[in-house]
């Protein structure tokens, strides 16, 4: 079946990782019929090793800069893409499934939204290393191993931390951290998505319970946001799951829920 055949996926993923980390779900959704697609960052280079060695490529860039260039990109594609995307990601995610860009998304752990009000102390320790210096906003930061265990991998053993740490993990870009944790207080502001669309593509929100950098009841209260949109928008939690759902030892579960929502929501989502 060649790729002209195949409806595209694009994975976008979320600050501290890099592209590469989608590679086992494009091969679990290249086997399901999908054409997947791994874009980077503006400013990230292709490879982890290379990222870590050249952090300052992508200082000061943020969420209209990553949504543009994902925006261009699915605009060249041959058919409107799924999405699937993480953290940031997830809010890229729903930011362009409001803009009427992809037949579908899935949100896992999304980026907060303009419009959630709450708030969680266990993302407020998460965010406080990058959050409080304002100096951060114009730079690139990274995560030390004990900030990736509790704000990522708090959910699996602490051998598996380490060795997600030293497989995943990259510097990344600060601004989009700010820009979402201001987004309530900034008229204007990039953390704004159209979640009044009646005419978008399903949408499904995925959150872990054990996340801290992204809260459950951050997701819950994105979920809310939707209510006024007859556009088909749900909520799925997993109860055991902690911020690294996407990349640690039970991201195949996550694959799959994707793929049986999706084939339950979409019309020829696989193979033509």
């Amino acid at each position: 079946m060649t790729s002209q055949h195949r409806t595209p996926v694009v994975f976008i993923h979320g600050l501290w990782l890099h592209s590469t980390s989608w590679e086992g779900w494009a091969d679990a959704f290249r086997e399901a019929g999908y054409e997947p697609v791994l874009p980077e960052w503006p400013g990230v280079p292709d490879t982890v090793a290379e990222a870590r060695r050249r952090p300052d490529d992508q200082d000061g860039v943020g969420l209209v800069e990553i949504s543009d260039a994902h925006a261009k990109l699915i605009r060249d594609l041959p058919s409107r893409p799924v999405l699937v995307g993480h953290s940031v990601g997830g809010f890229i995610a729903q930011h362009l499934l409001g803009q009427g860009l992809a037949e579908a998304a899935v949100a896992i752990c999304p980026g907060q939204i303009k419009g959630v009000k709450a708030i969680a102390p266990a993302q407020a320790k998460s965010t406080f290393a990058v959050l409080h210096n304002p100096g951060n906003t114009r730079r690139s930061v990274s995560l030390n191993r004990e900030q990736f265990r509790y704000g990522f991998a708090n959910a699996v053993s602490e051998e598996e931390s380490e060795e997600l740490y030293d497989e995943w993990t990259i510097p990344s870009t600060a601004r989009p951290l700010f820009q979402l944790a201001l987004g309530n207080f900034t008229p204007h502001s990039p953390a704004e998505v159209d979640t009044g669309n009646e005419t978008r593509g399903p949408l499904l929100l995925l959150s872990g319970r054990l996340d801290h950098t992204v809260p459950d009841q951050l997701t819950r209260s994105t979920y809310k946001q939707y209510r006024h949109s007859h556009a088909t928008t749900e909520y799925q939690c997993f109860e055991d799951r902690g911020h690294s759902l996407i990349v640690d030892h039970g991201w195949p579960d996550l694959a799959r829920a994707s793929l049986s929502w999706l084939d339950s929501h979409t019309a020829g989502a696989r193979a033509a």
